[in-house]
């Protein structure tokens, strides 16, 4: 049985293709979210790109305080070119034959943005946190397009990112390099804090649906005063979820639980990237982690529905009749 065959048995595996596919559509989703009608006002700036200048250092907030200015007089045209750009990544990445020029594409934009939309992830500001998206969710845009670069063949084995220019090995360095600074962010001032993790829920909860703030201000009551231990905590949970699949033969454990832990960041310190409030403008870096994990995951290699027989070691081109030597005749 070729690879082709059974690659065809399998009943469902992960391949790069699908990944972009995965890629597209949450470019898709930030185009639409782009293309809300509070963007198309003030809102647009002093919601989204003048919090992200505030606070950095003078070398950072200079062009961005200036990029504020030249969006703030006229946010609608650039609100509109914004919106279309990203649709047309999301559509780009859908076709088959425009995957290429849209990843390119996508990780020029996604570094682009994450320097004027996120300001570097709020990492120069010493007040970046996981639990609210950081290192920076464009920033992820750019990292699994890298990985899934259409460059070999799809394979009935191994993971999605595999087949892209990095490897498998790249790959799980890529996710340890991530995770682990998480864990490094986990360490700053700001989020050991006694109450940092409380404060963040409280921030996260403004403005959103009364069921949503009512569990994010729950968690945040429950959290006040004990952010030092919690940061200590997720600092070296971090780290485990990101070395783990580099030094063990089965990262399922580590990329299974970073998905889920990067979910309930999501929900609780994300706020599903603000997408309720009508001012979010992408789902923040959970669903971004969580298509990361997809591309690491290792598929199966066994086809589905195999039903060949053991082959016979005393010779190999017979099958094992062990099994039905009760019903030979005698």
């Amino acid at each position: 049985m070729n690879s082709s065959d059974r690659a065809d048995r399998t009943p469902f595996r992960v391949t790069a293709r699908r990944v972009q596919i995965g890629l597209g559509l949450l470019w898709l989703l930030d185009g639409v979210l782009q293309f809300q009608p509070r963007m198309f006002g003030p809102d647009f700036v002093t919601g989204i790109l003048q919090p992200a200048s505030a606070g950095q250092p003078a070398f950072i907030a200079w062009p961005l305080d200036h990029v504020d200015h030249l969006v703030g007089a006229s946010p609608a045209p650039f609100n509109g070119v914004f919106g279309t750009m990203q649709l047309l990544i999301g559509i780009g990445l859908l076709v088959r034959d425009t995957v290429k020029p849209a990843l390119v594409l996508s990780v020029m934009w996604s570094l682009g943005v994450w320097a004027v939309g996120e300001g570097f992830g709020m990492v120069f500001m010493g007040q970046a946190s996981p639990l609210t998206g950081a290192p920076g969710a464009v920033l992820l845009y750019a990292v699994i397009a890298i990985l899934v670069w259409p460059r070999h063949a799809n394979r009935p084995d191994g993971a999605a990112a595999g087949e892209g220019p990095m490897g498998e090995t790249g790959a799980r360095i890529v996710w340890a390099v991530l995770w682990s600074a998480m864990g490094v962010l986990w360490l700053l001032p700001a989020n050991r804090n006694p109450n940092g993790v409380s404060a963040s829920l409280t921030t996260a909860a403004a403005g959103e649906p009364g069921w949503l703030s009512h569990i994010q201000l729950a968690l945040a009551h429950a959290c006040a005063g004990a952010g030092s231990g919690l940061a200590l905590t997720l600092a070296v949970v971090s780290c485990w979820i990101g070395v783990g699949p580099l030094v063990t033969g089965r990262p399922t454990l580590f990329l299974v639980a970073g998905a889920a832990l990067s979910l309930d960041f999501w929900i609780l310190g994300q706020s599903f990237g603000g997408i309720l409030t009508g001012l979010g403008t992408d789902p923040n870096a959970g669903p971004l982690f969580i298509l990361l994990a997809v591309a690491i995951f290792p598929n199966t290699t066994q086809p589905a529905g195999d039903t060949r027989q053991p082959v016979n070691l005393a010779c190999p081109s017979a099958p094992d009749l062990g099994r039905d030597r009760q019903r030979l005749p005698a």
